[in-house]
């Protein structure tokens, strides 16, 4: 078929004529879709599966990787030296410096200092990124996002590898290089770049129904947050805490963020990737920079080893989640970024992380995902960094580092002496004594099994939790994820993928399968494959994870001036928003200074905006507000540009301000069927819209109270900024009403 196509293509380029050089590479071209071939290693062997790592496994359990798998080692090794020197995957990343602070010792499950010694402060380096696109992709695409951190204990690194999303989409590692080629840009014409939205992504969303609970993750709104800093994190893999008496639990780690865990609408998403590909390191640097840190609370699952085999699930299998209802999370430490790189490259960049660099008091599960990549990722560091990859400045431990490694490219340390072994006959450099110097002991775990290519029963059930996350979403993330998996199947030209994915959707909910089928052209089912057990589980709902305390730190809100705005509300709107922590930012007609009502031109210094209404967009910010002033109003009301900033931020259920004139203005703008606005005196609040037709200088007051059933124009505005978003005004019909 390739070769077919190469000469069509020969062909049509030379009217029918030879083309020696396609002649010539018709000698190593090969036909990938060939039914009649089978896999072979790279030295002709034929395989009967790639799906498995060789491993210790029962019918009941599965036990750790065995390194002596050749085909498993060289599917992986082939696999992280496909690119010099980005990063295949998480190659568009964002980091910044800080401190993990614990307020409670886990010494019940671990002797590992750095989650046993409250009085410490250990160094942290945390990377975000995207998985699927290229160094110069956007930011905000739909995406699994990165949560990388390097800790730098006094015992050494640990790396603590994770994502956004709990699960993953495989079980088994050895099958990574199969779900990141087949998301990866289709390899015919190297697209699409950065989205999962193409035919080869979806196929193999079918193929593996293992991935089935990771998909829904990621069409739902955790596949676009609107900032780093409002993600979660999870350490995805089940690692493993011993304590001092050498008991064994195993263990998930979570990161919830003090703002709350928040996303973008599609739309903006789509828009801000033109508009700003960039969002989300600039968010994350401008927030660090103004003081306003980052923070995340620290928590961990525990499951004593006696109980691994409690649950109706494997606790080991990575596309799993542990329900909260069953295994609670306890909450012991806090995660602040404070200082954002000197230098990317060097830094941000050059930071490599391996899943197997841990620290005494933890260690690894058999989870066949870890054991995979913990071989994976040290292996891909040797490719991006070069064997000495661990002496970069970014990577270096910050206790003492010694042993007999020499040589190799780019080497830094010099080692006096004439010995470059143990045991020598001096005695230099020995292994350390567990008990009294803090050695690590690897835990001594009974296995019983048999050395064969196999998952567990537990392993092959892929829909219960599917269904649970489904269920447990509002109304709302649940119309999300029709959405998203409406786009995305529509950006599949092949009946086959999309059509099967429907049926698919059938073994999760048959209301969203028969939504998702109608919008994609696809035959809609009448019966579900599977029935929805209509269990719900809390903490799978953003919704779970509103802040403590409405607030409306680090949202930026744009204020919207023209020549003759009302001074008294710009000025009183933008210190309030000032002094509440957020970030108000002026747009005006032009960039030159915007002039107040009563202000002459000549003698006033009026006030430069930050943006004119064509450099930036409403996308770009949390909320809106506009004051008053009859001239403002009146040149707003003349610009196309002015209303659309009103309509759009209204179609994006962002919470919107106006006073005086500029009440009339937002009318006009959004006003559909089911919204108020203030006509006299009062305040009013229609569907995050906040209004107020008459307001005095009292009004603007520094000190803004946000609870529900007050009164004032500010309480009221900032209280709708700090619900993220107005989801009655989707749920309801009226965004969709407004052209934006």
């Amino acid at each position: 078929m390739a070769s077919e196509m190469l000469h069509r293509a020969a062909a049509h380029a030379t009217g029918g004529g030879e083309n020696r050089k396609l002649n010539q590479m018709d000698t190593v071209t090969k036909d990938a879709a060939d039914t009649n071939a089978r896999i072979t290693t790279d030295y002709g062997v034929k395989q009967t599966t790639t799906d498995d790592w060789l491993k210790v496994a029962s019918e009941d359990k599965t036990g750790p990787a065995l390194l002596e798998d050749p085909f498993g080692r060289e599917k992986i090794h082939r696999f992280d030296h496909e690119r010099i020197p980005e990063r295949v995957v998480h190659a568009r990343g964002a980091g910044a410096f800080g401190r993990f602070t614990l307020f409670e010792s886990a010494q019940e499950y671990t002797n590992a200092g750095v989650l046993t010694d409250t009085k410490r402060e250990t160094p942290v380096f945390l990377r975000f990124s995207t998985v699927l696109g290229s160094r110069g992709s956007a930011d905000t695409v739909r995406d699994v996002r990165g949560f990388a951190i390097k800790f730098y204990t006094d015992e050494g690194n640990w790396d603590l590898v994770g994502n956004d999303i709990p699960v993953f989409f495989i079980q088994d590692g050895m099958k990574f290089p199969d779900i990141i080629h087949a998301g990866k840009p289709e390899p015919q014409l190297e697209v699409p770049q950065a989205q999962s939205a193409h035919n080869n992504f979806w196929d193999f969303q079918y193929l593996h129904s293992e991935a089935t609970h990771m998909f829904m993750w990621a069409m739902s709104d955790r596949g676009i947050p609107r900032s780093y800093r409002m993600m979660q994190g999870f350490g995805v893999n089940t690692f493993t805490l011993t304590n001092a008496k050498g008991e064994r639990h195993f263990v998930k780690f979570h990161f919830v963020p003090e703002l709350g865990v928040h996303s973008f609408t599609w739309d903006e998403a789509l828009k801000i990737c033109g508009q700003d590909p960039d969002f989300h390191r600039k968010d994350l640097a401008a927030a660090i920079d103004a003081g306003q840190y980052p923070k995340w609370k620290f928590g961990i699952q525990v499951i004593p080893e006696a109980k691994q085999d409690d649950f109706e699930f494997d606790i080991l299998d990575a596309t799993k989640i542990w329900p909260e209802e069953l295994v609670p999370v306890k909450y012991i430490g806090e995660l602040e970024l404070n200082k954002n790189p000197d230098e990317y490259f060097p830094q941000t960049e050059q930071i490599a992380f391996c899943t197997s660099h841990v620290v005494p008091g933890i260690g690894f599960s058999d989870d066949p995902l870890l054991q995979i990549r913990n071989f994976s990722y040290f292996d891909t560091q040797l490719s991006r960094l070069g064997t000495n990859w661990e002496e970069l400045p970014i990577n270096k431990p910050v206790c003492p580092v010694l042993n007999h490694h020499r040589d190799g490219a780019m080497r830094h340390t010099i080692h006096k002496g004439n010995v470059n072994y143990w045991p020598n006959r001096f005695g230099g450099v020995p292994p350390a004594n567990a008990e009294k110097e803090g050695g690590y002991v690897d835990y001594a775990e009974k296995l019983v099994g048999m050395k064969a290519r196999m998952r567990s029963k537990k392993f092959r059930e892929h829909f219960n939790q599917a269904q649970l996350f489904y269920n447990s979403l509002s109304k709302v993330e649940q119309n999300h994820v029709a959405n998203a998996l409406a786009f995305e199947l529509d950006h599949c030209d092949d009946p086959t993928v999309y059509e099967r994915l429907c049926e698919r959707l059938t073994e999760i909910d048959l209301g969203l399968a028969q939504t998702v089928a109608t919008m994609v052209g696809a035959p809609v089912p009448q019966k579900a494959l599977r029935e929805n057990h209509g269990k719900k589980a809390k903490g799978l709902s953003q919704f779970d994870f509103m802040p403590e305390q409405p607030t409306i730190a680090t949202r930026m809100v744009a204020i919207i001036i023209a020549d003759g705005f009302d001074p008294i509300a710009y000025a009183g709107v933008k210190g309030a928003l000032t002094g509440a922590g957020a970030m108000p930012f002026t747009i005006g007609p032009r960039r030159s200074p915007i002039f107040a009502a009563g202000e002459d031109p000549k003698t006033g210094k009026g006030v430069k905006p930050d943006h004119h209404l064509e450099g930036a967009r409403s996308t770009l910010f949390d909320a809106i507000f506009v004051p008053g002033g009859a001239d403002a109003v009146a040149t707003l009301r003349k610009s196309g540009r002015a209303v659309h900033w009103v309509r759009e931020a209204f179609g994006h259920l962002k919470a919107i301000g106006a006073t005086g004139e500029a009440v009339a203005f937002v009318h006009d703008a959004c006003a559909v069927p089911g919204m108020s606005f203030s006509s006299k005196g009062d305040v009013v609040e229609s569907y995050g819209v906040v209004t107020a037709q008459k307001v005095e200088p009292e009004s603007f007051k520094e000190a803004v109270k946000m609870v529900k059933g007050a009164t004032g124009f500010l309480e009221q505005f900032f209280l709708a900024i700090a619900q993220h978003k107005c989801f009655e005004r989707e749920l309801d019909g009226l965004a969709s009403q407004v052209a934006f």
